[in-house]
C-alpha cells in the first residue's frame, strides 16, 4: 500500500500504474553510488544495420508476405484461401497455413505442415514458423537447430530474409544481432509495417517502452489496420497510459478477432484493475479463438488464485503445461497477479515453481527477486537478482534493485521489539530515538486494537534519498507522489531529508504504513485498497487529528464539483491522479463513519470477512448488517451535513471580477455582496492588502477563515492574517493566527519557526512548546530546535525528554558542540546518570579545556563519590 503526498503540494507525475518511466537502452537511471561491479547493457541502436550485401539487396518477395499481411489485417479467411490457392504443399503457403493453424491452437497440425515444408526450405518462412512454434511449446533444442541457420542470414539478401534473420535472432536471445537485421529489413522495405512491429516487440522485450511505442506508431502510419501494431502499442503504453492501452488493444481485437493475444492483454489489464468479471469475459473470448492457449490458462489460474479456487487454478496450470511442459509463466503470471493484489507471501512459492520449471526465464527470476524483497527476504533475493541480471543485462529494474541492495548493506539495523529498523548511517543517530518508540508503540497499539500479533519480523527501511525508496518499492526511480509503502511485513519510506521542507511529516507516514501491516495481514492481503488506506489515514488521526486532514480541502473541492467517486467503484479512484488525494480523505471519512455507527470492532469484523473470501458487499453485510448502497446513503448524508456549507462557500460566483486596481470601497462592496464566497473573500482580501486597506483586508480574510476553517498553507486566510498582523507590529495577533495555522497544518515547519520566534519574545511557554515540538517532528535535523525543546524539558524537570532532545541536537550537528555536550550532561545528571554526564563533560573539555560550565559539570559528576 502506498502513502502519498498531501494535495497542497501534489507534484506532477505519470500514470499511477507505473508511477515513473524507465528508459533501458541508455545509461542507468539509478542515482545511488554503486559498487562498480556490474553495468547495464549498452543501448541497441535505433539506426544502423549490418551493411554489406543485405543493405544493397532486394525488397521483400510478394508471397508469402501478402498472406501474412492479410493475417495482420484480420483477413484470416482470405489469407487461408490465398495460401491454399497458391500451393498448399509449398513451403511458403505452408508457412502461412501453419501460422493460422497455430493461432487456432491446432499445434500438431501446424507442426506437421511446417515440418514437411521446412525440409524443402530449411531457412525459409516455414522453417522460421516451425522454430518459433517448437520454442513456444518448450522444445528448445529442436527450435535452436532450426533458428540458428536462419539467424545467420546466409539465405539471401532481400528484406524478407533480413526480417526472418531478425526474428530468429530475437528468439535466440541475440538482441543486438536481431536489431541489426531488422534495421536492414527496414531499409530494404521501408513501407512494411511488419518490420516496425518486429523491432517494436524487440525493444519492448528489452524494456524500452518509449522506443517501442514510437516503432508501433511508425507501423500504424504505414498501415492503420495492422492489428499487431495496435496490440504492441497497447503493451508499450500499459504502464504509462492505461486508458490509451485499453483502446489500442480493443482496436486490435476489432481488426483481428482471430488474434487471441488482444483479449488476453485486456484480461490481464482487467485483473490488475480488480475487474474480475471483465477479465473472465476477455479470457472466454481468447479461449474461443484458441482453446489451447497456455497464456490464457495461466491467466485463468491467476483469476482462480485471486478468488481462492486453488483446485481450479491447478487444472488451468495443467492445461497450460500440456501445451508446453516447461512453461514457467503458468506459475509466474499467477504470482505476478497475486503480487499486484498485495499477496506477496502467496506469490513467492508460485514464482519459485516458475523458476524451477523454466530456469532460463529471466522475467520469472526477476519477479521472484522482487517478490522476495517485498517479503523481507533480502539475502535470498540478491543471488536470484544476480542470476536474472546476468541473463538479461538490459533490465534496469533488476540492475537498480541490485544497486539498492548494495546501498542497504551500508545501513544500520536497529531492533525495535518485533521489528527491525534500517537507517542510513548518516541519519541513524538522529532518527533512531524517534523511530524506535514510534514502531514499538504503533505495533502495540494496533495489535491490541485489531487483536493480531503480526507475522514478522517487521522490517522498516527509511531512505534519505527519495529515488532509493522508489527503487526499493518498485524497482524504478520516480514514484513522485508516494511517501511510503507497505508490503505486509516490509515498510519502506522517505526520511525527512528525502523531500524539501514543508512537504510531509515522516512520523505520520510511519504510523500510516504500520497500520497497513495489520489491515493487510488480518485480511490475508485481501482488503480492498480503499479500506486499507482509509484505516491508515483514520489511524493517523487517532494519533494527531491534524495528520488525517492533509487532503480535507481538496476533498471538499471535489465534493463541491460533484467529482467524488461512488463507493461501489471506490478502488478505481486510487489509480487516478485527479482523484487519489480526495480518495484518501474520503476513505478515512468512511472508516470513521463505520466506527461511529458500528463500534470499534467493526473494522476487525470487516477485515476478517475479507480474509474468509467475502466480497465488499458480503463483508459489509456481515460486519454492519447493511451493504454498499446503505453505506453510500449514510455517507452522502454525513458529507452534506459536515461539508455542505463549506462546499457552497468554495464555489466561484459567475461573472465576478476583482481587479487589483479597484479602489478599496469597490472591493469592500464586492466582498460584502458575496460574503459567503470563499474565493471572493480571498481575492478581495489580497487586493485590499495590496491597496493598503489593512482593516478591510483583515475583515475579508476573517470571513474566509470562518467559511473554510480547515484551509491551510501559505495562501490560507490564517497565513495572510499573520502577515498583516506582523506588518502592523501586532505580534500577539500574528502569534494567534500562526498558532491556528500550525495546529491544523502539521507539515508547515516555516510557520512553526515563525511561531517559535514570536513565542520566545513573548515568553509564552505553551506556544514555544507547540512550535518546537512541531519543528523537531517534521525536521528532526534542526539542532537548534532540539536544543530549545531540551532546555524547556530541563526547566520542567522532564529528564527523559531532555536527554532525547539533547542527544538529537548533538547528532544533528549543533553550531556549538561544547555547549551541546554540556546540555546533555545536565540532562544526564537530572536523569541520575552521572557516568554519562561525566562522559559529556569530558567531551566538552576536550574541545574547550577552559570552559567553566564543563568544568563545573565535571565536578558535579564526582560529588558524592
Amino acid at each position: 500500500m502506498l502513502n502519498h503526498m498531501g494535495p497542497d503540494r501534489w507534484p506532477g507525475r505519470r500514470s499511477w500504474a507505473a508511477l515513473a518511466a524507465l528508459g533501458v537502452f541508455g545509461v542507468a537511471v539509478w542515482l545511488a553510488v554503486g559498487t562498480g561491479r556490474r553495468e547495464p547493457a549498452h543501448a541497441m541502436s535505433p539506426q544502423g544495420g549490418r551493411g554489406g550485401a543485405a543493405a544493397e539487396g532486394r525488397p521483400a518477395e510478394a508471397f508469402p508476405q501478402e498472406v501474412f499481411r492479410a493475417i495482420a489485417q484480420g483477413r484470416r479467411q482470405e489469407a487461408e484461401a490465398m495460401a491454399r490457392g497458391r500451393d498448399a504443399g509449398g513451403p511458403d503457403a505452408a508457412a502461412a497455413l501453419g501460422r493460422l493453424a497455430a493461432d487456432r491452437g491446432n499445434y500438431d497440425e501446424a507442426e506437421a505442415l511446417l515440418r514437411a515444408a521446412s525440409r524443402e526450405s530449411p531457412v525459409g518462412a516455414a522453417a522460421l514458423e516451425l522454430g518459433l512454434l517448437l520454442q513456444f511449446r518448450g522444445r528448445r533444442d529442436e527450435a535452436r537447430a532450426l533458428l540458428e541457420p536462419i539467424a545467420s542470414g546466409r539465405e539471401g539478401s532481400d528484406a524478407a530474409a533480413a526480417l526472418r534473420a531478425g526474428l530468429a535472432s530475437r528468439a535466440l536471445g541475440l538482441a543486438h544481432e536481431a536489431n541489426e537485421w531488422l534495421l536492414d529489413a527496414a531499409r530494404l522495405a521501408p513501407g512494411d509495417p511488419a518490420v516496425y512491429v518486429a523491432r517494436g516487440e524487440l525493444f519492448l522485450e528489452r524494456h524500452d517502452r518509449d522506443e517501442a511505442a514510437s516503432l508501433f506508431h511508425q507501423a500504424l502510419e504505414r498501415d492503420a489496420r495492422w492489428a499487431p501494431a495496435h496490440l504492441g502499442l497497447a503493451r508499450a503504453l500499459a504502464d504509462e497510459n492505461a486508458p490509451a492501452a485499453e483502446a489500442a488493444a480493443r482496436r486490435a481485437e476489432e481488426i483481428d478477432p482471430g488474434m487471441a493475444d488482444a483479449p488476453l492483454f485486456r484480461a490481464e489489464a482487467a485483473l490488475r484493475a480488480d475487474r474480475r468479471d471483465d477479465a473472465r469475459a476477455a479470457l472466454e473470448r481468447a479461449l474461443a479463438v484458441n482453446p489451447q492457449n497456455p497464456a490464457a490458462y495461466a491467466l485463468a489460474a491467476a483469476l482462480a488464485h485471486l478468488e481462492g479456487r486453488t483446485a481450479d487454478a491447478e487444472v488451468s496450470v495443467e492445461a497450460a503445461l500440456a501445451v508446453n511442459p516447461t512453461y514457467g509463466d503458468a506459475f509466474r503470471i499467477p504470482a505476478e497477479q497475486l503480487a499486484s493484489s498485495g499477496r506477496f507471501d502467496e506469490a513467492v512459492p508460485l514464482a519459485r515453481r516458475a523458476v524451477a520449471l523454466e530456469p532460463w526465464n529471466t522475467r520469472a527470476l526477476a519477479d521472484l527477486g522482487m517478490h522476495l524483497l517485498r517479503v523481507g527476504e533480502e539475502a535470498e533475493a540478491r543471488p536470484v537478482l544476480e542470476r536474472a541480471f546476468k541473463a538479461d543485462p538490459f533490465d534496469l529494474v533488476t540492475f537498480n534493485l541490485l544497486q539498492m541492495l548494495d546501498t542497504l548493506d551500508q545501513f544500520v539495523t536497529v531492533p525495535a521489539g518485533a521489528a527491525r529498523i534500517r537507517l542510513d548511517p548518516t541519519e541513524a543517530s538522529v532518527l533512531q530515538p524517534y523511530a524506535v518508540p514510534i514502531v514499538q508503540e504503533a505495533l502495540a497499539r494496533y495489535g491490541q486494537r485489531y487483536g493480531l500479533q503480526p507475522r514478522g519480523p517487521i522490517l522498516v527501511e527509511i531512505f534519505p534519498k527519495h529515488d532509493h525508496f522508489a527503487v526499493r518499492t518498485l524497482g524504478i526511480p520516480g514514484l513522485l507522489g508516494a511517501l511510503g509503502a507497505c508490503f505486509g511485513r516490509v515498510v519502506t519510506q522517505d526520511s525527512p531529508r528525502a523531500r524539501p521542507p514543508n512537504t510531509f511529516n515522516w512520523q505520520a507516514t510511519l504510523w500510516h504504513e504500520l497500520a497497513h501491516v495489520f489491515t493487510l495481514q488480518l485480511s490475508d492481503y485481501r482488503v480492498p485498497r480503499w479500506l486499507s488506506e482509509g484505516i491508515s489515514v483514520y489511524e493517523e488521526g487517532r494519533v494527531h487529528p491534524e495528520w488525517a486532514a492533509d487532503a480535507e480541502m481538496i476533498f471538499v473541492r471535489a465534493y463541491a464539483s460533484g467529482g467524488l467517486p461512488k463507493l461501489a467503484d471506490f478502488n478505481a479512484a486510487f489509480t487516478r491522479p485527479d482523484l487519489v488525494a480526495a480518495a484518501y480523505f474520503q476513505a478515512s471519512l468512511v472508516v470513521g463513519l463505520l466506527v461511529e455507527r458500528h463500534g470499534e470492532d467493526v473494522l476487525r469484523r470487516l477485515l476478517s470477512a475479507y480474509a474468509a473470501g467475502a466480497s465488499t458487499e458480503e463483508a459489509l453485510r456481515k460486519a454492519t448488517g447493511g451493504g454498499l448502497p446503505d453505506l453510500q446513503s449514510v455517507f452522502d448524508a454525513e458529507v452534506r451535513e459536515r461539508y455542505g456549507a463549506a462546499a457552497r462557500a468554495l464555489e466561484t460566483p459567475k461573472n465576478v471580477e476583482i481587479p487589483r486596481s479597484a479602489p478599496p470601497a469597490a472591493l469592500v462592496e464586492i466582498a460584502g455582496r458575496h460574503a459567503n464566497s470563499f474565493p471572493v473573500q480571498m481575492a478581495a482580501g489580497k487586493a485590499m492588502a495590496a491597496a493598503g486597506a489593512h482593516d478591510e483586508a483583515v475583515e475579508a480574510f476573517e470571513r474566509a477563515a470562518r467559511l473554510v476553517p480547515f484551509a491551510r498553507g501559505d495562501d490560507s486566510p490564517r497565513a495572510h492574517l499573520a502577515r498583516l498582523a506582523l506588518a502592523r507590529g501586532d505580534t500577539a495577533r500574528a502569534a494567534r493566527e500562526l498558532e491556528a495555522l500550525v495546529r491544523h497544518d502539521h507539515t508547515n515547519v516555516d510557520a512553526a519557526r515563525q511561531l517559535a520566534s514570536l513565542a520566545e519574545k513573548a515568553g509564552n511557554e505553551p506556544l514555544r512548546l507547540l512550535a518546537y515540538e512541531r519543528i523537531v517532528t517534521v525536521d528532526p535535523f534542526d539542532a537548534a530546535a532540539h536544543t530549545a525543546l531540551g532546555r524547556m524539558a530541563l526547566g520542567q524537570q522532564n529528564a527523559v525528554l531532555a536527554v532525547r532532545e539533547f542527544q538529537a541536537a548533538l547528532a544533528a550537528g549543533p553550531v556549538d558542540r561544547v555547549v551541546a555536550h554540556c546540555d546533555l550532561a545536565d540532562a544526564y545528571l537530572l536523569a541520575g546518570r552521572p557516568a554519562d554526564a561525566r562522559r559529556e563533560a569530558v567531551a566538552a573539555l576536550e574541545i574547550a579545556p577552559t570552559f567553566e560550565r564543563a568544568q563545573e559539570l565535571l565536578l558535579k559528576t564526582t560529588e558524592g563519590k
